[in-house]
């Protein structure tokens, strides 16, 4: 083809012109193997391999700027950063300031000329009780893409294969859809309320409201954390900024605008960032599938990277090309023949896979953390106070749709971001170290060598998108429940609104500045996001099916409730120190965060927990008790019922929505987590056109999903849109129109300030004298 093309070009130059600019590289690398003389590895290294029968070499040492460099290197950002320090700071101070003016004018444009609510606790805390389908989607795609969502989805691929993406995607979207059910029967027996520990309070007491408080907080911390290991350990790896600096810094963008603007701020940001996520994420599906490479050229670069034996993958990943010198293998140098130990490349057969291959579902390591990832992310959503939020805020006819569709979106992006970067890392053979791909460095790896310093700065803007999205989310969630469930309950039962108000924002700050200390705390003691990652469900498992329950089951005990929480949480602990023990004759960091270790501890905890709740309840303290009476329990601080009138918080409508989004929710599991990995076994290893199906599933989702969550909260919005566009160009043109008035602040009536007494005679001669109020 290049001769032909070159022929041509001789005769017919201005013609072909388009032809001439062909990637020739590409073209050269169609088949499987990809010869090691026509790599950019030096001679004698080569030469080395060929004593090892390695005639097919990496395509990294092929194509890219920084082919050259990757040959004998032991990791792939070693020694080097694809971008200067400077952009580390121009993302993380740069981008959380033009975000927090943004937001900022963008909320005080909506009170000015839309005529919305002015701020008070209520508004700051719930965004008026009134956001429509389309933004409570865009909303939970946006808190539910975390850091690991981007990272760590692409590392089970590396690790994986085909299954890791799948199994990160379904394992994550099905708790999204499920609590849906939740966010609907929220609006039908507890609309009043702010947090979910305030629920708990009120239909099961004290004691009950302190123990899921403590579980409460452990998931925001837990959450936050994540963000913030992955974060910082990649900006320090793409720009050389300090891990600690970054970790510290990297909060402060969201604490600006988040303290500003409450949770109508959160949620107006959360859009934005969810439109930048996709559009990196459909630019990556491209690149990968499309533009550089294809379905089938990434299927055969799959197939030769499992069909290296031991020595050959010693001998590739070496300084001079021979085992003596390699670093393939965990410890010092490993000489030819001792090949015990961990892998620290993507090179040989799969363990644990069908035929070794990346290209199956039939994956038992994929399948176990499957199951982890399951577990662990019922606790991340049902016991984490930023999706009860949601759902406070979300109208109820748009809660159940708003939760449904947001899965579904979500979907897509750790399916189909890993699918193609997570993918491709394994088929080019990158030198990522497992190190490296635990601290969810396999993107931003794979986006340098395909795009260079343009593909490094894309996953960094990316990343900060997912942290300060869900950082706003859990910051103003920590915030809810200091102010409502300790300040409020235990501190001030008297609060004014203004006192709510200023405890919120003084809690925004102070916890952002304890998550950057935490995150280096936790860096410090080698715990990386991988690691945390698969520990979340043994803090926080035991609490999901209690919460589950008191909103759902009529005889749900708050004893019980109590009990399977902490009863759980160490069933769940004692399980994992034992597995440890037991796999590997000793209690370390490393032998705790093995996935059978951290799968029994996950599973112990949330089954343990639902077991004793259901047996106390059942048959030693059951109760009768009547949801009716829940909303009752609950106070509003202020008078401002937006979103509680009774035209909205319609019976029947809840009831209608209720079923919809149960039978939708419970399908739905059903397909993602039973019916398509069944289908998916007859195939054992994919072929090529059976990849090239899966790999156009990935792609259409991830289209299909970014033009859903981008233009749905338009449409919706388009009349308050209209409004602000109008009130702005009259404002600007200095023009009054009749009967149209900017948006005046109305004093808003505590309910502990009661109203000056009426009185009655009075009122009577002005009713007879007909003045009307």
């Amino acid at each position: 083809q290049k001769t032909l093309i070159k022929k041509l070009d001789e005769h017919f130059h201005p013609t072909l012109l388009s032809i001439q600019s062909v990637d020739y590289t590409n073209t050269s690398i169609m088949a499987t193997a990809f010869s090691c003389d026509k790599s950019s590895a030096p001679a004698e290294f080569i030469a080395n391999l060929a004593t090892y029968a390695v005639e097919n070499c990496p395509v990294s040492w092929s194509v890219g700027a920084n082919a050259a460099e990757l040959v004998g290197r032991d990791s792939y950002f070693q020694g080097s950063t694809p971008l200067d320090t400077w952009v580390g700071y121009l993302v993380v101070v740069g981008f959380g300031a033009l975000f927090s003016v943004f937001t900022t004018i963008v909320v005080y444009l909506d009170k000015t000329f839309a005529g919305n609510a002015s701020m008070t606790s209520e508004h700051f805390n719930t965004a008026g009780r009134m956001v429509k389908t389309g933004l409570t989607a865009s909303v939970i795609v946006s808190q539910w893409t975390w850091a690991a969502t981007l990272l760590q989805s692409s590392n089970v691929a590396w690790q994986y294969g085909v299954s890791g993406p799948f199994w990160y995607a379904s394992g994550a979207t099905i708790q999204v859809l499920l609590f849906g059910v939740l966010a609907i029967s929220l609006k039908d027996i507890a609309p009043s309320a702010h947090t979910m520990c305030e629920i708990v309070r009120a239909r099961w007491g004290k004691s009950a409201h302190l123990t899921f408080l403590f579980f409460a907080f452990c998931a925001n911390i837990i959450v936050t954390s994540m963000l913030l290991l992955g974060g910082a350990a990649t900006v320090e790896a793409l720009t050389g900024m300090k891990y600690e600096l970054a970790a510290f810094l990297i909060p402060w963008g969201v604490i600006l605008y988040t303290s500003t603007g409450g949770l109508k701020a959160t949620f107006m940001a959360s859009y934005l960032h969810t439109m930048i996520i996709f559009a990196v994420l459909i630019t990556m599906i491209t690149l990968v599938y499309i533009k550089v490479y294809s379905s089938d050229q990434i299927y055969s670069f799959l197939d030769n990277t499992v069909s290296y034996s031991p020595e050959q993958c010693m001998a590739i990943y070496s300084t001079d090309g021979t085992v003596e010198t390699s670093f393939f293998y965990s410890g010092d140098k490993t000489v030819l023949g001792q090949t015990e130990g961990t892998a620290q490349y993507a090179c040989g057969p799969v363990a644990g896979n069908a035929q070794g291959s990346y290209l199956t579902m039939l994956s038992g390591d994929g399948l176990m953390f499957g199951i982890i990832n399951i577990v662990g992310n019922f606790g991340t959503v049902f016991v984490d106070q930023s999706y009860w939020q949601s759902a406070i805020a979300a109208r109820p006819a748009s809660a159940a749709k708003g939760y449904l569709l947001g899965g579904i979106c979500w979907f897509a992006i750790p399916f189909s971001l890993a699918t193609s970067l997570g993918l491709a890392s394994t088929a080019l053979m990158l030198p990522i170290s497992r190190g490296e791909a635990g601290s969810g460095l396999v993107p931003p790896a794979v986006a340098d060598n395909l795009l260079g310093s343009a593909g490094a700065v894309l996953i960094l803007i990316m990343l900060f998108m997912a942290i300060v999205s869900t950082g706003s989310a859990e910051s103003i969630a920590v915030s809810s429940l200091v102010a409502y469930d300790i300040y409020r309950e235990y501190i001030n039962p008297e609060a004014t609104g203004k006192q709510i108000l200023w405890v919120s924002r003084v809690t925004i700050v102070v916890f952002g500045v304890f998550m950057g200390l935490f995150a280096i705390a936790l860096n410090a003691m080698g715990l990386n996001l991988g690691w945390v990652y698969l520990f979340m469900g043994i803090v926080i498992g035991s609490a999901v099916i209690p919460l589950w329950n008191m909103m759902t089951w009529d005889k749900a005990s708050g004893k019980g409730a109590i009990i399977a929480a902490w009863g759980g949480f160490a069933l769940a602990l004692i399980s994992w120190f034992v597995g440890a023990s037991v796999e590997s004759g000793s209690v370390s960091v490393a032998t705790l965060g093995s996935n059978p270790v951290m799968l029994s501890g996950n599973l112990v905890a949330i089954l343990s927990s639902g077991f004793i709740h259901y047996v106390y309840s059942k048959f030693i303290d059951p109760q009768e008790y009547d949801f009716s009476t829940l909303d009752a329990n609950i106070h509003l601080v202020e008078q401002d019922t937006a979103g509680l009138t009774d035209d909205i918080l319609d019976k029947d409508e809840i009831r209608r929505s209720k079923r919809w989004i149960v039978r939708r929710g419970y399908l739905l599991t059903f397909v993602l987590i039973i019916v398509w990995p069944i289908l998916s076994i007859p195939a054992q290893v994919f072929t090529e056109s059976y990849f090239a199906f899966w790999v156009l599933v990935s792609i259409a989702w991830g289209f299909g999903a970014a033009i859903v969550i981008t233009f749905l909260p338009l449409f919706e919005s388009q009349e308050e849109i209209g409004k602000v566009c109008s009130g702005m160009f009259n404002f600007a043109m200095c023009k009054k129109v009749e009967g149209e008035e900017f948006a005046e602040e109305e004093p808003v009536k505590e309910v502990d300030e009661p109203a000056e007494p009426v009185k009655e005679p009075e009122a009577e001669v002005e009713a007879d004298a007909g003045e009307s109020a």
